[in-house]
C-alpha cells in the first residue's frame, strides 16, 4: 500500500528572491523546487558546479519558467563565504528568503574546514552564521525571513564550550549534535536580536525529522565508503510509511517556516508525528537545549570571534 504524502500551501512568491544552501541535493533540492514553483527567483550557491547544474535542470523540468541562479559557495571556507557575500552585496538586489539548509553529518574521523574548525561545526553552523552576517544588508533591504535548519539530534545536544572543535576528543555524533544545536540557537537568537535592533529581519527554526537523504549514505568526501546501517533502516521504514518521513515531506517544515502564511517570527517547525521524525509539518515547542537564551547569546559572541564577522 503506497504511503500517504503530506503537503502544505505556500504563498505566492512572485517578485521574491530566495537563497537556499544545499539546494543541489536532498531536502535542499526539494525546498528550492517548491520555492521556484511558487514564483521566487532562487539562488543556488553550490560547492559542486556540475551537481548544481544537474539540480537546476531537474527543477526546470518540473517548472520550465523557473528563475534560477547558480553561485559558488563552500561553507567550509570563510573566504568562499566572504566572496559570495561580496558578489551579492555588490549586485545590491534585496533577498527576501534565506534558507540555511546545507549540512554535513558524522564523518567517521575528525576533519577540519579550510579555517581549522571541526568540519561539522564549521560547515553546519559557522559557515551559515558568517553567510547570514555577510548578507545582512540585503536581508534588511528585503525584510527577509531567515530559516535555520536544525535536527532531531539537537534534542540531546549540548555546547561543548571547552572543546568545541573536538581537538581533545572526537565523537562524530556528539559533534553533529552540537553543530545542529548551534544552528537552532542561532536562529532563535537572530529573531531576538533583530527585534531588539529593529533590523526588520524575521527568523524561524525548522527541522526535517528523519528521512532517507544522503546525509548518512556513502560519502567518499567524508571517508564514508558505504551506506550506514542507520540509513538502510530509514529507507526501509520510509518506504512503508512507518515512523519516519520521505525526502519530500522532510522539506515541508522549512517551507512552512519560510513561506507559509501561518509561519511566525521565532517559530519552531517540524514533523508532527510522535517522536518528531515524520508526519505533517507544524509548529512545536522548541526542545529544552534550544530554549537556553544564555547559550544562544554566548554562542553568538563566540561565533563572531571565530569567524571574524560581526552583525552590523
Amino acid at each position: 500500500m503506497p504511503r500517504r504524502e503530506h503537503d502544505l500551501t505556500i504563498r505566492d512568491l512572485t517578485g521574491s528572491r530566495a537563497l537556499v544552501t544545499g539546494a543541489s541535493d536532498g531536502v535542499g533540492l526539494r525546498i528550492a523546487t517548491r520555492l521556484a514553483g511558487a514564483g521566487a527567483e532562487v539562488l543556488m550557491p553550490v560547492r559542486n558546479p556540475a551537481k548544481g547544474a544537474a539540480a537546476a535542470t531537474r527543477i526546470r523540468e518540473r517548472h520550465p519558467g523557473a528563475r534560477l541562479t547558480l553561485l559558488d559557495l563552500d561553507l567550509a571556507s570563510l573566504a568562499s563565504v566572504a566572496a559570495l557575500g561580496e558578489t551579492l552585496t555588490a549586485e545590491g538586489t534585496p533577498i527576501h528568503l534565506l534558507v540555511n539548509n546545507a549540512g554535513l553529518m558524522t564523518p567517521p574521523e575528525r576533519r577540519t574546514t579550510a579555517d581549522g574548525f571541526e568540519v561539522q561545526l564549521g560547515t553546519n553552523h559557522l559557515g551559515h552564521f558568517a553567510l547570514t552576517a555577510r548578507l545582512l544588508p540585503l536581508l534588511r533591504a528585503g525584510r527577509a525571513r531567515v530559516v535555520s535548519q536544525t535536527s532531531v539530534a539537537a534534542r540531546r545536544g549540548r555546547m561543548l564550550w571547552d572543546d568545541m572543535d573536538a581537538e581533545r576528543s572526537y565523537d562524530a555524533m556528539r559533534s553533529y549534535r552540537q553543530s545542529k544545536l548551534a544552528c537552532g540557537l542561532f536562529g532563535f537568537e537572530l529573531s531576538r536580536r533583530s527585534q531588539a535592533g529593529g533590523w526588520g529581519v524575521t527568523s524561524a527554526v525548522s527541522h526535517p525529522g528523519v528521512a532517507p537523504t544522503s546525509l548518512l549514505a556513502a560519502r567518499p568526501e567524508v571517508n564514508r565508503a558505504a551506506d550506514t546501517r542507520e540509513v538502510r533502516l530509514i529507507r526501509w521504514l520510509s518506504a512503508r510509511g512507518l515512523v519516519v518521513g520521505t525526502v519530500e515531506t522532510a522539506a515541508l517544515p522549512a517551507l512552512m517556516a519560510a513561506a507559509s502564511p501561518e509561519a511566525r517570527d521565532g517559530g519552531f517547525y517540524g514533523p508532527g508525528w510522535p517522536g518528531h521524525m515524520g508526519g505533517p509539518p507544524g509548529e512545536a515547542m522548541p526542545w529544552a537545549p534550544l530554549r537556553s537564551t544564555a547559550d544562544a547569546a554566548r554562542l553568538w559572541t563566540v561565533s563572531e570571534e571565530l569567524t571574524g564577522v560581526a552583525f552590523a
